[in-house]
């Protein structure tokens, strides 16, 4: 069977993450959703997503495909519902579609001539920016148990200070020495080729993908998801790096989401707690305004490619679109717009040949070719998101 990954209704309100790619590519726990629903499935997967992203990440369609909304991660229950599908039928959750068969001859899917199944049981489902973070708890311990399942951890190392080294899981080629890892309060995950320095505190939930860095004296709360070939220092509590990231140095990151290729200056703070305690509002791009998040405690939300100075300061609901570059004193403004040049006291606009030129070079550190898919992909948020920069 053919299964396809589409972006459902949630795609404008997971901007700036999925300005850059389909919804199945945000990472929330260990795996990205796309890596989620293949370990489960057993097959590879394609997706159907905005017109822009297409060249990067094409669709295989074929004679029988089933379509899989990709905001909802799959569950034991719903991968069996969802390969027991048959012609004309769809699995629904309440009034949301869940999943449906189909063949490369409809022109038109029809759900009033389907058979609707219904999913009645707990799932986790990304419809928010701040789900990513709010979420990635549950999430961590759904992927811990789906990687490590029959599997046996490489050995703690003597010097490693553990609670709960039963819900320790180490890959091969992990450095960790003189760390404390407490898996008291949900598992941890060392990933493959990775490096935790000496004096480092972490609780889990906490997973550290493939050749991602925790540097020296870092302290970590759960949950905490630092993506592959991403680097961590200072204090973090409860975020997500997609990969490719870093915060390599002293600062506060808390309660925020950082896409890919983006790098946060040495002594960068966000607060994640107004000083009211009121609810904390973000900007949305569906509203083009702020809407209210239901939640206390919400940082940053950094799109790919984005990248500040050293001492900034972010305030408590800040969203930073692509390819944005922060520098200065005081609080830039809760919405920085994509391909912004500045800070606090303005910005201007971040042309696209100065920031293309930007992203080869760190791409090419990592042994990553920026592509042309690339550049057209934020050549297309350039001109769309050229209505919120005052001088473009």
């Amino acid at each position: 069977m053919n299964y396809i990954l589409f972006d459902g209704t949630v795609h404008k309100s997971l901007l700036p993450f999925t300005y850059t790619r389909p919804v199945a590519d945000i990472r929330i726990g260990i795996l990205t959703i796309r890596e989620k629903w293949e370990k489960h499935l057993g097959y590879t997967t394609t997706s159907l997503t905005e017109e822009y992203l297409m060249d990067k990440y094409p669709m295989v369609e074929m004679e029988e495909n089933i379509m899989i909304n990709a905001s909802f991660l799959p569950t034991e229950d719903m991968v069996e519902m969802i390969q027991s599908l048959e012609e004309n039928q769809a699995v629904f959750c309440g009034d949301e579609i869940v999943a449906f068969y189909t063949k490369d001859t409809q022109e038109e899917v029809d759900f009033d001539t389907y058979e609707n199944i219904e999913y009645t049981e707990d799932c986790l489902r990304v419809e928010n920016t701040w789900d990513i973070f709010q979420k990635n708890d549950a999430a961590i311990r759904e992927d811990f148990e789906l990687l490590t399942e029959g599997r046996t951890s490489q050995p703690i190392p003597a010097t490693v200070n553990t609670i709960a080294p039963e819900d320790i899981f180490i890959e091969e080629g992990a450095k960790l020495e003189f760390v404390t890892l407490n898996a008291s309060s949900g598992p941890i995950y060392i990933g493959k080729d990775t490096e935790v320095m000496e004096n480092s505190v972490i609780r889990g939930p906490f997973a550290l993908c493939e050749g991602a860095q925790v540097k020296l004296a870092t302290k970590v709360y759960g949950a905490t998801t630092v993506g592959p070939h991403s680097r961590i220092g200072g204090e973090v509590n409860n975020s997500v790096l997609f990969g490719y990231s870093n915060k390599g140095h002293d600062g506060f990151l808390g309660n925020s989401v950082l896409g890919e290729w983006c790098n946060l200056g040495a002594d960068t703070n966000n607060s994640n707690l107004k000083n009211n305690y009121d609810e904390v509002k973000l900007w949305s791009y569906e509203k083009e305004g702020f809407k209210k998040t239901g939640t206390q405690f919400c940082g940053l939300m950094m799109g790919d490619h984005s990248k500040c100075g050293i001492n900034t300061m972010f305030n408590t609901g800040t969203v930073v679109g692509v390819s944005a570059n922060i520098f200065g004193s005081g609080f830039p403004r809760n919405f920085v717009p994509s391909f912004s040049w500045g800070g606090a006291s303005g910005f201007t606009t971040y042309i696209t040949k100065k920031a293309f030129q930007t992203s080869e070079i760190v791409m090419a550190r990592r042994k990553v070719e920026f592509t042309p898919e690339d550049a057209a992909i934020l050549e297309h948020v350039f001109e769309e998101t050229k209505k919120w920069r005052k001088d473009s």
